[in-house]
């Protein structure tokens, strides 16, 4: 059964959860390792995480997220491959940072916005370019507000 309760201006539900004895201890282990305040807050960052990947797996709600890839850039060709890509996904991509790392390897961030299954193909894409030597789309239940009002 839910109980409202006011939190701060922001009305939250209380519920019950039963876990097994170890796996409390584990929560709690983990609680305290990653610095939370409490096991509720722990408990709704899992839950926000699976949330987010249930709607990237449904595929066209718009959300916000990162695409990082990490690349050999002396593969002949490949940082304009990158670039084109962008380029023809100019609606999803935002930003993009590269940072050069040592013996000619790069990494770049790149912030995109819209429906999962798109910047999960646009990442695809990506990350299946020779050179690329690992990537991943990272995905928040978040939209940016648009940079320009529309008509």
């Amino acid at each position: 059964m839910r109980k409202p309760v006011n939190k701060s201006s922001h009305l939250v539900s209380r519920i019950s959860v039963s876990l097994s004895q170890e796996l409390l201890v584990e929560l709690d282990n983990m609680v305290e390792c990653r610095g939370f305040d409490s096991r509720s807050q722990a408990i709704s960052d899992m839950i926000n995480q699976q949330l987010v990947e249930h709607k990237r797996q449904l595929g066209d709600e718009v959300m916000a997220g990162t695409i990082t890839v990490f690349y050999d850039r002396s593969v002949p060709g490949l940082q304009k491959k990158l670039s084109d890509l962008q380029f023809r996904h100019i609606d999803e991509v935002i930003s993009s940072l590269h940072v050069h790392l040592a013996e000619n390897k790069m990494m770049e961030v790149i912030l995109v916005q819209g429906p999962a299954n798109s910047m999960q193909a646009i990442a695809n894409d990506m990350i299946a370019l020779r050179g690329v030597i690992t990537g991943r789309l990272q995905l928040m239940a978040a939209v940016i507000p648009p940079l320009y009002p529309l008509p």
